[in-house]
């Protein structure tokens, strides 16, 4: 996930798997130039708890409270983690963005009194996660969790949509559609990739796996 330069002017823009927001100029030359270096020890990612369902308003109001202030310098992006999630209706697909952790967004910033307070005194931030009311900064590996980034040797699961599944292995399903129509089976196996399920169907007495499109069934 790339880190913006300095403050945000879209919040509704998105890149890769997490809702994030763009460079604009800060104050002055010191707060691009730190960021674009990668060098400034200051700038660091918390995780702050919100209201669930008011991300988005509530990564608004920190955005405009922060240009109001005039603290553009200390702050970086805010970013509400998510990840593409494809959904099947009367057999049509549709690809959207489901949030990774609701109630929680991720953002960088530099850690003062001054930023401390104004995130806090927003409305809908509860508090910054950590330990006896110490905001703690984030870590590697837990930023490219929440990022969803893939660990090592997962390259190829980038951007990858994810199915959402109505079932699970093992539950018994009814066949809604193709010519397995009102047959009864168990889930056998699931891939996420193609959305694909293998279903284990009693035909002429004997135990017959056959694969289906995740849709095409219905739990009993």
């Amino acid at each position: 996930m790339d880190e913006s330069t300095t403050m945000v002017e879209d919040p509704n823009a998105t890149s890769g798997d997490a809702e994030q927001s763009p460079p604009v100029k800060g104050r002055g030359k010191s707060a691009g130039a730190r960021e674009e270096s990668g060098k400034n020890p200051n700038f660091q990612w918390y995780v702050l708890k919100v209201q669930s369902n008011r991300e988005r308003t509530i990564r608004d109001s920190l955005l405009k409270r922060i240009r109001r202030e005039g603290l553009s310098d200390y702050f970086g992006e805010i970013v509400i983690p998510t990840e593409k999630v494809v959904e099947t209706k009367g057999g049509k697909k549709k690809v959207r963005d489901q949030k990774l952790f609701p109630g929680y967004m991720m953002i960088h910033m530099e850690l003062n009194d001054d930023t401390w307070y104004l995130v806090r005194d927003t409305s809908g931030v509860g508090d910054f996660t950590g330990a006896a009311g110490k905001p703690m900064p984030m870590q590697e590996h837990e930023i490219s969790r929440m990022m969803g980034k893939p660990e090592v040797g997962d390259e190829a699961q980038v951007s990858q949509p994810v199915v959402k599944f109505s079932v699970q292995v093992g539950d018994v399903v009814k066949v809604k559609e193709g010519p397995f129509e009102s047959f009864e089976g168990s889930v056998d196996s699931m891939d996420e990739a193609s959305g694909k399920i293998k279903v284990m169907i009693e035909i002429f007495g004997r135990s017959t796996e056959v694969e289906l499109e995740h849709w095409q069934v219905e739990k009993v």
